[in-house]
């Protein structure tokens, strides 16, 4: 019995390396391989070019003011549905995981139909020369709107298993809200929330479906990273864009690997 037994999770755990090696592993090497192809200096300098700065930076920008308001949101969202009670608390639990199994392009659609030119308020913000679609505000909207979930859903079983008592103690002895959040019941879910935090940042720098619908795809304005690979690859520049990629790679498995192990150390600390 113990022998197929053995043998039997052999099998399973070669199959599950093999499994990860081809599809996560290898392309990422491919992407790096092919980024070096011509020599550090060329890969170097391609991301020195104007457009490739531009869309680093905006990036940047975006994802970072993206996780700030997501964090807070998040906070606000986890905090309300584990520690109240209401009528509606399931379909505001839903509508926080919509973002998850909507496709960013429909998100990337309804920010034109409601900011678009030919949109809902497209008239009204064109006479008053604001513009939300093809500008950086889309792109933010559409990374808000994908991003949303993760906080909430990495704080949500904490702050659950927490319960009431510790805040409503805090309250007792005159603690108000914001000092009871900071010192009662975010200490002890900061592991969640640094995860959380993570997730967020990592999807908003990789997002390409709704930023390319709001985004206009205009080089040096309105490209994010992932934007600037589709048109540098587009245009046969293999190399500076093999090159952007690996930079966005190096960047998301760095995030990645930060998460895995603030976890390894959380669970460390609790056993």
């Amino acid at each position: 019995m113990g022998g197929p037994s053995r043998r039997g999770n052999a099998v399973l755990v070669a199959a599950t390396y093999l499994t990860v090696l081809a599809v996560l592993v290898l392309p990422v090497l491919l992407v790096m391989v092919e980024a070096l192809r011509t020599g550090i200096m060329a890969a170097w300098r391609s991301l020195l070019d104007p457009d490739a700065l531009s869309a680093i930076r905006l990036t940047l920008v975006v994802t970072l003011v993206a996780t700030l308001v997501n964090t807070a949101g998040g906070i606000m969202a986890a905090w309300l549905v584990t520690k109240y009670r209401f009528r509606g608390r399931g379909a505001l639990v839903a509508l926080i995981e919509l973002p998850i199994s909507v496709s960013p392009v429909i998100a990337g659609l309804v920010w034109l139909l409601l900011f678009g030119r030919q949109g809902w308020w497209g008239d009204w913000l064109d006479r008053h020369n604001i513009q939300i679609a093809f500008a950086t505000p889309g792109i933010l909207l559409a990374t808000l709107f994908v991003t949303f979930p993760y906080v909430a859903r990495t704080l949500m079983p904490f702050m659950e298993q927490q319960g009431r008592e510790a805040e409503e103690a805090a309250f007792l002895l005159g603690a108000g809200f914001w000092r009871t959040l900071w010192r009662v019941t975010l200490p002890d879910a900061r592991w969640a929330l640094l995860s959380g935090i993570l997730l967020t940042t990592a999807r908003g720098i990789g997002e390409f479906g709704a930023v390319s619908v709001v985004s206009g795809h205009i080089p040096g304005l309105t490209e994010t990273m992932p934007l600037h690979i589709e048109t540098l690859y587009n245009g046969y520049q293999t190399v500076a864009a093999f090159t952007m990629a690996a930079l966005l790679a190096l960047i998301a498995m760095a995030t990645v690997l930060l998460r895995s192990f603030l976890e390894h150390d959380f669970r460390k600390a609790s056993s």
